[in-house]
């Protein structure tokens, strides 16, 4: 199943769009899913990261002092 969605592009990146759609042979609408599609697949990481991390805090699992410390060191950075 698939839905409609609006977007606003400034004139140049439209035109561009529209280039691109007549030399691939494809619809505007066809590339502007997969540029969707491939935005999301390259950055999901981040989501998946994050929700990870919110569920190690949740269960106290934080990185010790001294773990923190040996890590700042290795940088050249000084825990303080």
């Amino acid at each position: 199943m698939s839905t409609t969605m609006t977007v606003r592009l400034d004139d140049e990146l439209k035109d561009q769009l529209e280039q691109l759609a007549q030399v691939t042979h494809r619809s505007k609408s066809f590339l502007a899913a997969e540029a969707i599609r491939d935005f999301i697949d390259l950055n999901q990481w981040q989501l998946q990261e994050i929700s990870e991390a919110l569920k190690e805090a949740d269960n106290g699992d934080f990185a010790s002092d001294k773990s923190v410390k040996k890590t700042l060191a290795k940088w050249g950075v000084s825990a303080g």
